[in-house]
């Protein structure tokens, strides 16, 4: 899209030790990438399940690993469970330490492992100056910061706060409004795309740089 974008990892994504629960599955659920890499041998025997996936990243990763990918979400995990209405079916999820609670329909029975956890890093000296006064365009914005989840949302602002960075020079492209939310106010703009996707955030991105 014309743009310049750079990546700063703020967590260092570390796996957990899980233990496969009893009885046998449908399918895993699974609502981040970051759950195959990490899932470990355990889940490798379960290559060739059906994997209901939040995306197209999970679904792609998903089918690297030799699952049979059954349904690719595009708003959420929730919204993937919601689709399973009136059919019987035992899942096993696969999440992070940090995961947003699931409701299942009816007739979907949901287990849930941990396999893996997000440690918080601190912001670079390098980013500090890219998004601090020294790095000013001109424009009074330094940089448009995009933000996929909500604990990043939170980790970063705070470590704007810790930093003395001017939260009215920076404007937030988030991927959806609750990720919006956790980052506090104070920005020079905040934003979000009306489908939670990443060419849409992108788009979203594109306009705030231009705004």
């Amino acid at each position: 899209m014309g743009m310049i974008v750079g990546g700063e990892p703020l967590f260092l994504i570390l796996p957990v030790h899980w233990a496969m629960p009893r009885g046998s599955f449908d399918g895993v659920l699974l609502g981040s990438a970051n759950a195959v890499r990490h899932g470990g041998p355990s889940l490798r025997q379960m290559a060739g399940l059906d994997a209901y996936c939040v995306g197209r990243t999970t679904a792609a990763e998903a089918a690297r690993a030799g699952f049979a990918v059954a349904a690719t979400g595009q708003g959420g995990l929730q919204a993937v469970l919601d689709r399973l209405a009136g059919k019987r079916l035992r899942l096993l999820r696969l999440c992070g330490a940090d995961h947003v609670p699931l409701e299942p329909p009816p007739g979907i029975e949901l287990v849930e492992r941990v396999c893996y956890e997000s440690r918080a890093l601190p912001m670079s000296a390098d980013l500090v100056r890219q998004l601090g006064p020294g790095a000013d365009c001109g424009a009074g914005v330094v940089a448009v910061v995009l933000l996929h989840s909500a604990v990043a949302s939170r980790h970063f602002a705070q470590q704007c706060d810790a930093h003395a960075l001017d939260r009215s020079a920076l404007r937030l492209a988030a991927l959806g409004p609750r990720i919006a939310a956790a980052g506090g106010d104070g920005w020079g703009a905040v934003g979000w795309p009306a489908v939670p996707q990443d060419a849409a955030l992108l788009a979203l991105a594109k306009d705030m740089c231009q705004g």
